[in-house]
């Protein structure tokens, strides 16, 4: 286990929110619109109020309560149904950008969703109204709690990914609200999964009740299917005054098991109760002073800072009683499955992508390649020098294997990278595309033609349609979408570029060289000499294009380069067999060798 993923610090989070005016305020709201609520009788359908209200200091405060009482009886007679988002008549075009490319579709608890839908005129509303408020809180409990959940994670859609301020939802006994790929979309954007905290009791039957439906096992093994929780769970025991966060899902998922069996007996008893008061719980907690040395794992030498933080954890929300009824075995297996939940939540957390983490580290290994290119001139240039190797001196092929070295380590990076940004949700993937464009644009016109070089050193042809990397591809494509519209590709440059523009410039090259080839052995047939001679105009207008924006670097014409070697046999071919044009504008450059003042 590393050292930096060794302490949690779900106690300390617990104790900061507690002791904030935030859940107070949100239950004051919550518990004003129940009492406004014109009736109580569990048999009516559900329906949704809400309740505006400003305060000083933490802003505007939206709360959702369903009026009729939401007990366990109730959701299940309502349904504990996960179904696909599109299955909902207008809740799909709602929430379609939750999907990503790694989680294309998602379910959600049916009810809650077509509660939602019901609503959606009051909702817009209130969205219009609210969508630019800061500070927000969305709050709500039990099927109220899914309401708000919902509600703030439509405005998250509508929120710049650059936006420092966001609406925060707080819940309290409110029901799990989708599956493990509805909680996998949004954990992928990692601020929005910390705009959500639910507060828990596990007095309170009402959160557990999809977790024990779908048959979770009480091991380590955690089922596929199902529901699985979304951002951060305040778990609040009554009768030990305490409480502790926990945001890892499984282990949410396992804690709601362990303090469900615990009460089960006195909850089925319990069933037709309204709601808990978790009024009276802050309250309790906020006046109380924990001491946990009767818990305190110290005396077990065996046990790593981690699972320590967790034992205490667990013992601080009365998870430490399933040593009287259930054994020891099971909250030791409980504490190591939750410590090594946290322990790779935490390192997943720690390497979160971030497109500009390692740039510094990988301009290093650009340094070397912008080294070589300097240093490779009076070999052909960057290109041939690094396509010819195996006639070089042993110290050159030495340099090479290094330049070969920082090749593959730019190539793992911006692979991953690009593969990444591809599958992340399309604002998100947008946002990396416009910070990371101009170094990945840079990788690309430096490492590229190296790419080449090895290709066709090795006899093969058609880079462009046959070999050609799908990062690069990509990497082309966004910077073209970046380009604003109408630009094209003009150019205002006065002077040629260090790093020519296309780098798929010298496959262009070798193919034209190809079909110079093609059309002097004389074996081609009639339509493939065709081919090649329509080809070679087409190149010629391509490089022309090319020169007249600077967008080749100079060492396109030293005299070693591919592209004279391709010019020399080229004049010659036009001269000898002739069908081609009388004249043409790159063959006058070069034949003028105006390319000599090219610069």
């Amino acid at each position: 286990m590393s050292q930096s993923c060794k302490f949690s610090s779900g106690l300390e989070l617990a104790n900061l929110v507690v002791n904030s005016e935030l859940l107070h305020r949100s239950w004051d709201a919550i518990s004003d619109l129940e009492k406004r609520s014109c009736t109580h009788v569990p048999d009516l359908p559900l329906s949704v109020e809400y309740k505006e209200c400003e305060h000083p200091g933490m802003g505007t405060i939206v709360a959702f309560a369903c009026p009729s009482s939401v007990n366990v009886q109730q959701l299940e007679r309502v349904g504990t149904d996960l179904v696909s988002a599109d299955e909902i008549a207008g809740f799909f075009s709602m929430f379609d950008f939750v999907r990503t490319k790694v989680n294309p579709s998602f379910s959600v608890h049916k009810a809650a969703a077509s509660l939602f839908s019901s609503h959606i005129h009051l909702l817009s509303l209130l969205k219009e109204k609210h969508g630019n408020s800061s500070p927000l809180i969305i709050t709500g409990q039990s099927m109220g709690g899914s309401i708000a959940s919902l509600f703030t994670l439509w405005l998250l859609g509508d929120i710049p990914t650059k936006a420092t301020k966001r609406p925060l939802c707080v819940t309290f006994g409110s029901p799990l609200l989708g599956d493990r790929n509805f909680q996998n979309a949004i954990s992928e954007r990692p601020t929005w999964n910390s705009c959500f905290l639910h507060v828990v009791s596990p007095q309170d039957p009402i959160p557990n009740t999809f977790v024990s439906s779908y048959g979770y096992l009480s091991n380590s093994s955690i089922s596929q299917t199902g529901y699985m929780p979304v951002g951060t769970f305040l778990f609040c025991s009554e009768r030990d005054g305490d409480s502790a966060c926990f945001e890892e899902p499984r282990s949410v998922v396992q804690l709601m098991l362990a303090m469900s069996s615990e009460l089960e007996e006195e909850q089925r008893q319990k069933r037709n109760l309204q709601n808990v008061d978790y009024g009276l719980i802050l309250e309790r907690l906020k006046h109380y002073n924990p001491v946990r040395k009767e818990y305190s794992p110290l005396h077990q030498s065996n046990i790593n800072p981690l699972e320590a933080e967790t034992m205490i954890q667990l013992a601080a929300i009365g998870v430490k009683r399933l040593q009287g009824n259930q054994g020891n075995h099971m909250t030791t297996s409980l504490i190591a499955n939750v410590a090594s939940w946290t322990e790779d939540y935490l390192t997943q957390r720690r390497n979160i992508f971030d497109p500009t983490k390692k740039l510094n580290d990988i301009k290093i290994d650009m340094t070397y390649l912008e080294w070589y290119k300097k240093v490779s001139i009076e070999q052909g240039g960057y290109y041939d020098s690094y396509k010819l190797w195996r006639w070089k001196s042993r110290d050159e092929i030495k340099s090479r294997h290094e330049i070969m070295k920082r090749k593959r380590i730019l190539t793992r990076y911006w692979r991953g990278i690009v593969d990444e940004a591809e599958q992340m949700p399309q604002k998100e993937g947008w946002a990396f595309r416009t910070r990371g464009l101009y170094a990945g644009t840079n990788y690309r016109r430096m490492v590229e033609p190296l790419d080449i070089a090895e290709y066709y050193g090795e006899g093969k042809k058609d880079y462009l349609t046959q070999g050609r990397p799908k990062h690069y591809r990509l990497l082309e494509q966004w910077l073209n979408e970046d380009k604003q519209p109408g630009t094209g590709n003009r150019n205002s440059r006065s002077k040629a570029c260090s790093l020519t523009e296309d780098s798929c410039f010298w496959a262009h090259v070798e193919e034209a060289t190809l079909c110079c080839n093609a059309l002097k052995d004389g074996q081609s047939s009639l339509k493939d000499r065709e081919t090649s001679r329509k080809r070679l105009v087409e190149f010629e207008q391509y490089a022309m294009d090319l020169i007249n924006n600077y967008s080749v670097s100079v060492e396109v014409f030293l005299e070693q380069s591919s592209f004279m070697q391709w010019w020399n046999g080229y004049s010659e071919l036009i001269d000898l067999i002739g069908g081609f044009l009388c004249q043409s504008p790159l063959r006058d450059f070069m034949k003028n060798k105006r390319y000599r003042n090219y610069a």
